[in-house]
């Protein structure tokens, strides 16, 4: 385990990762552009926001960076954690569709005069494309470079077009909460990414 063997510190290492999910998503539901939402609108938005917070744990899993979660193990959490994703991104898009049809469809068609639509509907395809890849892997018959170059190629696209998405939008997330979770997010999927293809390949050569 990369961070220590201790009890305390692997305590410590939950709280932070648990904390920096949860408190930017308690921020939110105290907001008050919330107010005059409905329920659709609502669902929607907080799937988007627990989406958001999933890209924080996903790469610890894969890396077993996390206590308790290391090996495989870690990579079995990896996957659900990418299934409970992709359920978020359908929540999040059918929510808003049903609160409002003609913006998202506009957002999906590119059309949308809000720059951060175009962020959101290319997270959105990444994530699906994603799906789609694990899903078809064996039959697909591709090697291991190559699958490791077209998720991590995909990983990426989610992290940053998602952050990207979140930060260009002023609602209900409280700004500096959801700066520090973005920063977090895109902090974790680096380094993981680091030292998962660079790092250890350069030390098996």
């Amino acid at each position: 385990m990369p961070f220590g063997k201790g009890r305390g510190r692997a305590v410590l290492i939950w709280l932070a990762v648990l904390g920096l999910m949860i408190v930017p998503a308690a921020l939110a539901a105290a907001s008050p552009f919330l107010a005059y939402r409905d329920a659709p609108y609502i669902a929607g938005g907080f799937a988007g926001i627990l989406a958001l917070a999933l890209l924080l744990p996903k790469p610890l899993m894969a890396a077993g960076w996390l206590p308790g979660l290391e090996g495989p193990r870690g990579r079995r959490w990896h996957r659900w954690v990418g299934a409970l994703l992709v359920a978020c991104v359908v929540v999040h898009v059918g929510g808003l569709f049903v609160a409002s049809p003609p913006d998202t469809l506009d957002a999906l068609l590119l059309v949308s005069p809000t720059p951060f639509s175009v962020y959101g509907v290319t997270a959105m395809w990444a994530v699906l494309l994603t799906a789609l890849l694990v899903a078809l892997r064996r039959r697909l018959g591709l090697r291991p470079v190559v699958w490791n170059v077209l998720h991590n190629a995909l990983a990426l696209v989610v992290v940053v077009a998602t952050v990207v998405h979140a930060v260009q939008i002023q609602g209900a997330m409280e700004i500096v909460s959801k700066w520090v979770l973005c920063l977090a997010v895109i902090a974790v999927s680096v380094a993981v990414l680091f030292d998962l293809r660079i790092r250890k390949a350069l030390r098996r050569r």
